[in-house]
């Protein structure tokens, strides 16, 4: 291994001129450091006594990195030297890291924003609560619509006896539902007892008939009765419901703008330095948006008020009329006049089983 390394220093020790001659070029300073190199590594490899040896010179050699690479051949000028040390590579990470600085400044634009919505939440919160405990202390003024806040407490009171009736018309309905199914088993044992007991049967007979008429009329009744309370049902937990959530609305931006109006206020109180100033017209704008919000949601609870009040008229006075006609013609035996209620309603009634599943939605 020594000797190979020593002939591959030796070789380095000869220069070539361009025609072939060995010659010794007086300007190339890099053939004189070139063979001083090999003397020195002569030296070292000679004075190895074994491998060990041999891998400690190897190891305290010349830095590669501090040679020089001569361009256009031996003899070149000092402006073709580039030093090997400063030769490095393409930077292939370029993009990839452009990508990652934008994506963290995205995040951070994007918490940015967020914690900018949970500062403004906080203080909106703070305010309206502070509103609210004034209100309820009766410390803060309060904005007051009697003419709406009527209408509003006049709803809630509708609504609420809607309620009442939506649930004692289910009760009926229920009631009257067993009723009809306790008929239509006792038609149908008046029936089975007629035809075994041949000295009633006549008896049995007109029983089993008259249970089996009034269990068909409790049928189209019951049709009638489902029908008003589907309709009470819309009436109560959609309309009315959907007028609410809207009146709810109304009441929380009703306070945020009071709490925004007393904040400005207080700043108008104030001293007027350029802080001060420029705090008083920032919540002047943000009374402003306040107030809009405050002001469209009023008008929508008004004309939501107003429909609500149409729809409720008519659809009671239909639904009312179909309720009183149809327990008037069931009570009254009066079976055609029952029918035709329905039909006036245009109320179709299911076929017998209709509401059980068939065999194939059971599988």
């Amino acid at each position: 291994m020594a000797d190979g390394i020593m002939s591959k220093a030796a070789t380095m020790e000869i220069p070539i001129s361009s025609n072939g001659d060995t010659r010794t070029l007086p300007e190339d300073d890099g053939l004189e450091q070139a063979a001083k190199l090999q003397r020195r590594l002569h030296e070292k490899v000679g004075s190895c006594r074994g491998p060990r040896d041999l891998q400690q010179v190897m190891v305290s050699g010349p830095n590669l990195n501090e040679t020089s690479i001569v361009s256009g051949g031996y003899g070149g000028t000092a402006e073709g030297i580039i030093p090997t040390g400063s030769i490095k590579g393409p930077s292939m990470h370029h993009s990839s890291s452009s990508s990652s600085v934008a994506a963290e400044d995205t995040s951070r634009g994007v918490a940015a924003d967020k914690l900018e919505n949970v500062k403004k939440w906080g203080l909106s919160t703070y305010k309206c609560t502070k509103q609210m405990i004034s209100e309820r202390f009766g410390r803060g003024s309060r904005t007051v619509d009697l003419e709406l806040e009527a209408q509003i407490e006049l709803l809630r009171d509708t609504k609420s006896k809607y309620e009442n009736v939506l649930r004692l018309a289910r009760a009926l309905t229920n009631h009257f539902y067993n009723m009809v199914q306790t008929q239509h088993s006792l038609g149908d044992t008046f029936a089975d007892l007629s035809q075994k007991s041949p000295e009633l049967r006549d008896e049995f007979g007109y029983n089993a008939e008259t249970q089996k008429l009034l269990c068909k009329n409790g049928e189209t009744l019951l049709g009638a009765i489902n029908f008003f309370v589907s309709s009470i049902n819309t009436l109560v937990n959609k309309t009315m419901e959907d007028t609410l959530m809207t009146i709810k609305m109304y009441e929380n931006a009703r306070l945020e703008y009071d709490a925004y109006r007393s904040d400005l206020e207080e700043l108008s109180l104030g001293p007027r330095d350029a802080a001060a100033v420029a705090r008083l017209d920032a919540a002047q704008q943000q009374y402003q948006v306040q107030k809009d919000r405050y002001e469209r949601l009023r008008s929508d609870v008004t004309i939501k008020l107003k429909f609500l009040e149409e729809n409720k008229v008519k659809v009671m006075h239909k639904q009312l009329l179909l309720f009183h006609n149809a327990i008037s013609a069931y009570f009254a035996g009066n079976q055609q006049q029952l029918a035709q209620t329905l039909q006036q309603f245009n109320i179709k009634l299911k076929p017998p089983g209709a509401d059980k599943p068939s065999w194939l939605e059971e599988q």
